[in-house]
């Protein structure tokens, strides 16, 4: 496993479709900045060849239920990136030598995802099983439900599932990595290799995610019947 570079690189994001329905919604997509923390990232996936849907026409009607199935996405997803963040900072922390089990309990105590006992294997396991979940619930209902009410939207859901797949198998690195650590723990750099690549695809990912889906989830919802049963 290539061990981390010391400076971050940045890679250029692709350029965002015009979103003037984003003022009208009242919802901001979750730009990408580009920084990437691993060459290996680049790899996975070739992010100039995502497909976008088409721009929404002008005249599109939203209101507060349309603004508040929007946001969700980005709520839900701002849950995942606050996650990640600490779970890099408890990495660094341990690595550190700077926090002892005592503090990470205390620390890990106040975080979404709980731990009975401090395991940073527990912790990153049980993160893997949040983003896995979520990506499930995507592939086998929001997805489908997107597909059926607007068939411009397959290109950008065929991708979206495909860089899912991806992502498992990127989780599923993070999960070796830690077995690695376990066995061997003066070495840290397997671990934060693979922690640095679940960064960049899944940030990238759910940037991208948001670009394309909060407009449709505004005017669609989650599932059949959700936008119709909210206005009621």
């Amino acid at each position: 496993v290539v061990a981390v570079p010391l400076a971050e690189e940045r890679q250029e994001a692709a350029p965002a479709p015009a979103q003037d329905w984003s003022a009208r919604l009242g919802v901001t997509p979750t730009p990408d900045d580009g920084t990437r923390l691993s060459p290996r990232s680049r790899e996975l996936w070739d992010e100039s060849t995502r497909p976008t849907r088409p721009v929404p026409e002008t005249g599109a009607d939203y209101d507060a239920t349309s603004r508040a199935l929007g946001q969700h996405l980005v709520d839900v997803h701002d849950q995942l990136r606050a996650e990640l963040g600490r779970l890099r900072d408890l990495i660094d922390q341990v690595r550190a030598g700077t926090l002892s089990a005592g503090d990470a309990r205390s620390a890990i105590n106040q975080m979404t995802l709980r731990q009975n006992n401090w395991s940073l294997g527990a912790y990153c396991a049980s993160y893997c099983r949040v983003v896995t979940q979520h990506h499930t619930l995507e592939d086998t209902s929001v997805f489908p439900h997107l597909r059926a009410q607007e068939k411009e939207l397959e290109p950008v859901i065929d991708r979206l599932t495909e860089e899912h797949h991806v992502i498992h198998r990127v989780l599923n690195d993070v999960d070796t990595a830690l077995v690695e650590f376990i066995n061997n723990p003066g070495d840290f750099a397997p671990l934060q290799e693979a922690v640095d690549v679940l960064t960049d695809t899944l940030l990238s990912h759910l940037a991208y995610e948001e670009r394309e889906l909060v407009e449709p989830l505004a005017r669609y919802g989650f599932y059949e019947g959700q936008v119709r049963a909210l206005r009621r």
